[in-house]
């Protein structure tokens, strides 16, 4: 028989990256400049995960923050169960760069049906500071997705089967 993978630290940070929140992303929700645009990506899903809708406008370029559905975004945050972030793919965006792609998977489960949004998304600096400047879904693969069996890992990365983690209840 198979042993468990190994359980994520209580405190690890939504964004996949296996480090704890408080020295990952919290202080860059809290205000402090995402070093890389990858930085910057992880702590917008965190954003999502947690309802911090003010950090995903205030990271939302200036020249297309107006575009952004304010009411829409806070309900999916809110409404949805996020399982996980993976990188798939950065190009530039780290120190010396003025603009960065980063292609990822957000994977989730919304109204009962489970998503995978699959996006690349640019950045910009600006000032010294990341911000997302818009994504392109369709130059991304679209990724099916089903719900895992119950003794599947659960796809959150938490380490736990799926029946005790996000199948729970």
């Amino acid at each position: 028989m198979l042993a468990d993978p190994p359980l994520a630290p209580p405190d690890a940070c939504p964004c996949g990256s296996g480090a704890a929140e408080r020295t990952c992303c919290a202080p860059i929700l809290a205000g402090a400049v995402a070093p890389t645009a990858l930085a910057l990506m992880r702590s917008r899903y965190t954003a999502y995960v947690r309802g911090a809708i003010d950090h995903v406008l205030a990271t939302h370029d200036a020249a297309t923050r107006g575009t952004v559905d304010v009411a829409a975004v806070t309900r999916w945050s809110q409404d949805t169960t996020w399982l996980g972030l993976e990188i798939v793919a950065t190009e530039r965006g780290a120190d010396g760069d003025q603009a960065g792609v980063v292609e990822f998977i957000a994977r989730g489960v919304t109204a009962g049906a489970p998503f995978a949004h699959r996006e690349r998304s640019r950045f910009r600096r600006s000032d010294g500071r990341w911000a997302y400047v818009d994504g392109d879904a369709r130059a991304a693969p679209v990724v099916a997705t089903a719900t895992p069996g119950r003794n599947e890992a659960c796809p959150c990365g938490s380490g736990k089967k799926y029946k005790r983690c996000h199948g729970a209840g």
